[in-house]
C-alpha cells in the first residue's frame, strides 16, 4: 500500500505539471516554470522508484545534471527573446520569420 502511494503521487505532480503547462502559454517564462516543475516530479519519481529497487543513484545525478543543463537552455532562450522582442509573449512575434 505504501509502495503504490509512494509512485502514485509524483504521477499526480507530474500530470498537475502538464496541465499547468498546456494551460499557461501566454508567457515564455510561465511555460519555463512548468517544465521546471515536470522535470523535478520525474526526478522524484525516478529517485523513489530507484530506492525502492535498491539501485544506486548514479542515474540520478545524472538526470539532475542535464536539467540544469536544459534549464540554462531555456533560460538563454528567454533572455535572447527578451532581447530582441522586448517581452515574452508568445503572440508579439511570428515563430516562421528570421
Amino acid at each position: 500500500m505504501l509502495m503504490n502511494l509512494i509512485l502514485i503521487m509524483p504521477s499526480i505532480l507530474f500530470f498537475m505539471g502538464l496541465l499547468t503547462f498546456i494551460m499557461n502559454r501566454k508567457h515564455l517564462l510561465s511555460m519555463l516554470l512548468s517544465l521546471e516543475y515536470i522535470v523535478l516530479s520525474l526526478f522524484f519519481l525516478l529517485f523513489m522508484y530507484l530506492n525502492m529497487m535498491n539501485f544506486s543513484n548514479f542515474f540520478c545525478m545524472m538526470f539532475l545534471t542535464f536539467s540544469v543543463c536544459e534549464g540554462a537552455l531555456g533560460l538563454s532562450i528567454l533572455v535572447s527573446m527578451i532581447r530582441t522582442h522586448g517581452n515574452d509573449y508568445f503572440q508579439s512575434f511570428n515563430i516562421l520569420q528570421c
